[in-house]
């Protein structure tokens, strides 16, 4: 027995010996990819132009689709994911049917700095996508092994059957020969949007929303009719609201908010919120503008939820837009935009300084910066002669200016 037991021992520290081995050859010294965590507001515009043209709620079951994906957008996605959840950074470049992925991954718990690098390159002859090469570090793996450790991953983390619903519903998936789109060729099945809704809202955060508009409703339900209200005697009370300053209570608040001032309804995605109290139309206000509340809490719930470089970029859009055909970009609402995007940071990445907030009286200048002096109502023509772009030295000028403004208020500093 004693000499099994030593023979067993002697095993399992040559295999622990074994994979430390495997695991130092699959760090590197440098990373591989480095680059800022930015979304532009083309990308924003290609995803909207692309969910438009799929929305879920449109699509019959069985209904075969073809989405062409910009691979300049798969580029910002990928990049936005690491840094999002794996504080890393991440590239995709494709060319005449060809393709890679680089993604580098900070590995934390070691004395010294160590990345987890990861190489992938595709090709498509044409009828099939193929992972030509796979490489972690100095380590090469075997191309065939890459989708079956996808499915492990995705048995080990409870994903099994989203992981077959994706491959059931997938068909063809190929690089264009110009490189600049990513060609997906899918049938619909309904449950992938069912399974997509429960993976971002769990039973928890579907009651948080529902507590939060309930309160939403209770605050403007005595409050009368055709009366302005500034935005912070709504949104203290609700971050306030039963005691619970925890950031899934927190979140829900800025999200119900975003849903209401934006005139949408949470049953759109959230079928159980048709039976939820409906809060009644009010005007919420920040210096007396219904716009500039908007603007803050919208770019504060995309800030909280989905991280401040989208928050950023889609507030940038709105008003590119806007100049465009609508009302003219305006550096008040980017402003408002901007300061949402801290405040919603901040909510997620230091409670604290919300706190101390919350604990003080909360007015509109507390949110966001005095807005007078600020162009508003540029057309895009006007915009493209003053400005040239959002490249040009005098916008950056403006948006300093912006950003000064912001940071000179207490809850920003």
């Amino acid at each position: 027995m004693r000499r099994l037991f030593l023979a067993l021992a002697a095993a399992a520290t040559l295999l622990l010996a074994g994979l430390s081995l495997v695991v130092v050859a699959s760090l590197d010294s440098s990373a591989l990819v480095r680059r800022s965590e930015t979304i532009s507001p083309a990308a924003v515009a290609e995803a909207r132009r692309l969910l438009a043209h799929n929305d879920p709620r449109q699509l019959q079951p069985g209904q075969s689709r073809l989405v062409m994906v910009p691979a300049r957008l798969i580029d910002e996605g990928v990049n936005h994911l690491a840094t999002r959840f794996g504080g890393g950074q991440a590239a995709f470049t494709a060319a005449a049917r060809q393709a890679e992925l680089r993604l580098t991954l900070p590995v934390p718990l070691i004395t010294v700095e160590r990345y987890l690098n990861v190489r992938a390159r595709l090709s498509d002859d044409g009828k099939q996508l193929r992972i030509d090469r796979i490489q972690v570090g100095s380590l090469s793996l075997p191309p065939q092994s890459v989708l079956p450790l996808i499915g492990l991953l995705a048995r080990i983390g409870g994903y099994s059957e989203e992981w077959r619903l994706v491959r059931s519903s997938v068909r063809r998936v190929a690089i264009a020969a110009s490189g600049n789109r990513v060609d997906i060729a899918y049938v619909w099945q309904p449950e992938l949007l069912s399974r997509a809704r429960a993976l971002a809202l769990s039973n928890d955060t579907t009651q948080q929303l529902e507590t939060a508009q309930r309160d939403l409703a209770g605050l403007l339900g005595f409050r009368a009719q055709g009366q302005a209200l500034p935005l912070p005697a709504v949104l203290k009370p609700m971050l306030q609201a039963g005691n619970d300053a925890s950031l899934a209570r927190r979140r829900a608040v800025l999200l119900v908010l975003a849903s209401y001032l934006a005139g949408r309804d949470l049953a759109a995605v959230i079928p159980e919120a048709a039976a939820w109290p409906r809060p009644p139309r009010r005007a919420l206000t920040l210096h007396r503008r219904v716009d500039t509340a908007q603007h803050f809490i919208i770019s504060a719930a995309l800030s909280a939820w989905a991280g401040e470089p989208i928050a950023d970029a889609i507030g940038l859009y709105k008003e590119l837009e806007d100049a465009r055909s609508g009302s003219g970009f305006s550096f008040a609402d980017l402003a408002a935009d901007r300061a949402g995007t801290r405040f919603g940071k901040l909510l997620t990445d230091d409670p604290a300084r919300i706190d101390a907030a919350l604990a003080a009286p909360m007015r509109d200048g507390d949110l966001v910066p005095i807005l007078r002096g600020l162009p508003e109502f540029i057309t895009e023509t006007e915009f493209r002669r003053r400005f040239g772009s959002t490249e040009s030295a005098a916008y950056g000028q403006l948006v300093a200016e912006v950003e000064r403004r912001i940071s000179a208020l207490p809850l920003y500093r």
